[in-house]
């Protein structure tokens, strides 16, 4: 009960930010972490969410503290910024740095897998992930080290799979991403595009048909962040993120009116507690 009541209040205020009404998740920046649950080596660090810090065997996660309700389909759509830099560590042939990040969907609160080539996402189940690649783990990753990929119950051995190709990750430069799935036709569609001030491609880099629902045994789910670094490591930051729990498609990450949601959500459950008893 008190995690569908916490859920209300964030899609609430974030119709107060000026966002869809379907707009669940939205932070423009992280100089707020109100309503994520950090894990591990996870941290805020300054205006932005920092999953895993630039050293070696790191291991960290962020994941809304509330599962929330998709459309009775498990539609969803969201968008994020990110940033990759102080690669340093060990090289595989085609760059330095490790080992990236995925976006995870999954059923089981607040965790974190394992390190390095692990992403944080292995050994998570009940979860679909999209995994921002940054290391050569050989065949399971069809031998790239700048790849994305839908991983699906914890295997980091990706469904799905395809080469970035405009630069590496791993540059220091801010990207931008969108992850969108579509429950009447079980399609995911993951896009990528350098820059900060970039609308949603036409396009989608990555498609793949998953029944999400049938993935996760429910339409109730946590979503957020995970991260791992090994031999290799990188500054892995989200700088920016809006998840709606519907298909509605994002054009532009960071594109509403501030403020944050999310950043506001103690504010909107001591609000709402006034005016309706305590909601938990």
């Amino acid at each position: 009960m008190k995690k569908k009541l916490a859920a209300a209040a964030i899609t609430c205020l974030a119709g107060f930010a000026g966002s869809s009404q379907a707009a669940a998740i939205l932070y423009n920046d992280f100089s707020s972490t109100a309503g994520l649950q950090l894990n591990g080596s996870t941290a805020q660090a300054g205006n932005a969410l920092r999953l895993t810090p630039a050293t070696f065997n790191q291991s960290g996660s962020a994941f809304s503290s509330s599962a929330l309700s998709l459309d009775s389909d498990a539609s969803f759509s969201t968008a994020f910024r990110f940033r990759l830099s102080s690669a340093g560590g060990s090289c595989d042939g085609q760059g330095c740095g490790a080992d990236g990040f995925v976006f995870v969907v999954q059923t089981n609160a607040s965790n974190v897998g394992g390190i390095g080539g692990g992403i944080g996402y292995f050994g998570i189940p009940n979860s679909v992930g999209v995994e921002f690649d940054t290391w050569n783990n050989g065949q399971g990753d069809n031998n790239s080290s700048n790849h994305i990929g839908i991983d699906l119950n914890g295997s980091v051995d990706s469904a799905a799979l395809a080469e970035v190709t405009e630069a590496d990750m791993n540059d220091g430069e801010i990207w931008s991403a969108w992850v969108d799935y579509n429950g009447v036709t079980d399609t995911m569609e993951v896009r990528l595009a350098l820059g900060a001030a970039v609308s949603r491609p036409t396009s989608a880099m990555l498609s793949y048909v998953v029944d999400l629902t049938g993935v996760l045994g429910t339409t109730d789910a946590f979503v957020g962040f995970t991260s791992g670094t090994g031999a290799a490591f990188a500054d892995h930051d989200i700088l920016a993120w809006q998840f709606n729990t519907s298909y509605e498609p994002i054009d532009h990450v960071g594109g509403v009116p501030e403020p944050a949601s999310l950043g506001l959500l103690g504010l909107g459950l001591f609000a709402l507690a006034g005016s309706r008893r305590r909601r938990g």
